[in-house]
């Protein structure tokens, strides 16, 4: 199946109809095809809105909360970005042309050289993808302007909640790995952090460690 005209209508469209009304975002989205993401048996379901199994017991987020989530971390075009779950690459590819610089982070070493070829298939060389611990961040490349986390935590992680800077946002799912999650916007300030419940979500639990590909 193909990015067609037609396709690129109705995915658009549905992204609309569930609440994604920022233009940025929606460009974004019209320039990346979701199908190049999506391999095998799943292909043909790519422009559904709705989550999609991929390797390592994963799965790529429906479009839908993909635009939510970016549209609610109000990413601007000089900012640095941590992601928190790479899985396959989409999320990452959809923020690349929104910032500056993204770091996209998976314990899942199968999925990072996937999304790898993806970028540089696509030629977004703004994208640096590690596989690590993602729970813990990325000291070395710290601070960010905008962390986004696409596994639930019980809690906002307190070493990404330190890598943000003042002024700084990080959306995640907080909740119970096995519930509906709430999606939780943070926003760092001199004194504190703010919390705002967006949505309720579901996704796959924030793990420590290594995954075992």
């Amino acid at each position: 199946m193909s990015f067609d005209a037609e396709a690129k209508m109705q995915f658009l469209f549905a992204l609309r109809s569930k609440g994604v009304t920022d233009s940025t975002v929606l460009n974004a989205m019209e320039r990346i095809d979701r199908g190049l993401f999506v391999q095998g048996y799943f292909n043909d379901r790519a422009y559904e809105d709705t989550p999609l199994p991929i390797p390592c017991g994963q799965t790529i987020s429906q479009p839908s909360v993909v635009g939510l989530m970016t549209q609610a971390l109000q990413v601007g075009p000089r900012d640095k970005v941590l992601e928190v779950g790479t899985g396959s690459g989409y999320q990452a590819a959809i923020l690349s042309l929104l910032a500056r610089r993204v770091y996209t982070v998976d314990r899942h070493k199968r999925l990072v050289a996937a999304a790898r070829q993806v970028f540089d298939a696509l030629e977004l060389v703004n994208i640096t993808a590690f596989t690590t611990d993602g729970s813990h961040g990325l000291p070395d490349q710290a601070p960010f302007d905008r962390i986004i986390v696409t596994a639930a935590a019980e809690d906002p992680p307190g070493p990404l909640l330190a890598q943000l800077k003042i002024g700084g946002i990080m959306v995640v799912p907080v909740g119970q790995s096995d519930t509906v999650q709430q999606l939780i916007r943070v926003t760092r300030h001199e004194n504190g952090f703010d919390y705002d419940e967006l949505r309720p979500v579901r996704f796959v639990p924030l793990v420590e460690g290594l995954g075992r590909d």
